[in-house]
């Protein structure tokens, strides 16, 4: 058996979890498969399964080797298929990965849409606020309010998402509303921490077209969206987030919008994919898609000083 259809094979058992269930889905002897995965061992030194006689467990290198056959498998087989005639759809697997409030109030809602457009792809969206390594999870692109920090990934800004400063009505109550920036001394904000740097974001406002930065005191410091908007409805200080988000907060006045004649600058949202001459069909109709998605949310042009 070619290593080819051994990789088949292997990344078959894996998503069965069973050698028996994958040899009966590719019509072969169950020893035929067992022995093309002892082989493909033996050829890269590494065990790849464990398996007992009640089930398989993939190790990490298998889990690795996993990943890197399905990408090699998908890149052929679109190979083959590229140049089929312009009425076939694109076709295949799509891993995405981006923002849990992305992907909970925009992008999951219109998928229905995606699918009536292109229904011989099947989407795996992961949702998590932290930065994902593409090639060791086997993720396609990923959405981000930040830009690239990896070199190797091409970078495509496809919007500039509103953003406003809030609290809660509790805290302002507690504390009174500020009117200027100068009101914000005896202020607190909640803190968002990058997982990476472990750095806290300042505040940014846009004051006569250039952004000022402000630190206050942050009695607590959260790591991802959902906790920070339910860490400012606690009270804990004064939050900037996109306005969709915090809009069914705003319309319940649990959250109010402070500081409006100063705003911070709009967030901006990357869409990030590893470079390459030939970007699968499947993965370019779901970066479209996507852009095409997130253009409605572009804030006004801003007139803001670099």
């Amino acid at each position: 058996m070619d290593q080819i259809q051994a990789m088949r094979v292997f990344v078959r058992i894996v998503d069965m979890n069973s050698f028996s269930r994958a040899a009966e889905l590719l019509q072969l002897p169950r020893a035929t498969v067992s022995n093309t995965v002892k082989r493909l061992e033996q050829r890269l030194g590494v065990r790849l399964l464990l398996r007992t006689t009640r089930q398989v467990k993939i190790t990490a290198e298998g889990e690795a080797y996993y990943h890197r056959c399905v990408q090699l498998l998908d890149a052929l087989d679109e190979t083959d298929s590229m140049f089929a005639q312009q009425r076939h759809q694109p076709k295949g697997k799509v891993r995405i990965d981006m923002p849990h409030s992305l992907a909970r109030e925009i992008v999951i809602p219109e998928l229905a849409n995606f699918y009536r457009r292109y229904p011989q792809i099947e989407v795996a969206l992961s949702a998590n606020d932290t930065s994902m390594d593409l090639l060791h999870h086997g993720i396609d692109c990923v959405l981000r309010a930040w830009p690239s920090e990896e070199e190797n990934l091409v970078s495509r800004r496809i919007a500039e998402i509103p953003q406003l400063t809030c609290a809660s009505a509790e805290y302002l109550m507690r504390k009174g509303s500020p009117t200027s920036l100068k009101d914000l001394n005896d202020h607190h904000m909640v803190g968002y921490f990058s997982l990476s740097t472990g750095r806290c974001e300042p505040l940014e406002f846009i004051v006569e077209g250039k952004i000022e930065r402000v630190t206050l005191a942050a009695p607590l410091r959260v790591s991802g969206a959902d906790a920070y908007i339910a860490a400012a409805h606690s009270g804990f200080g004064l939050i900037q987030a996109a306005t969709h988000s915090l809009h069914p907060w705003l319309a319940q006045s649990s959250l109010v919008e402070v500081l409006v004649d100063t705003p911070p600058p709009p967030m901006p949202l990357y869409l990030m994919y590893p470079p390459g001459r030939f970007l699968a069909p499947r993965v370019r109709v779901m970066l479209d898609w996507l852009a095409e998605l997130f253009a409605p949310f572009n804030a006004e042009p801003s007139q803001i000083s670099q």
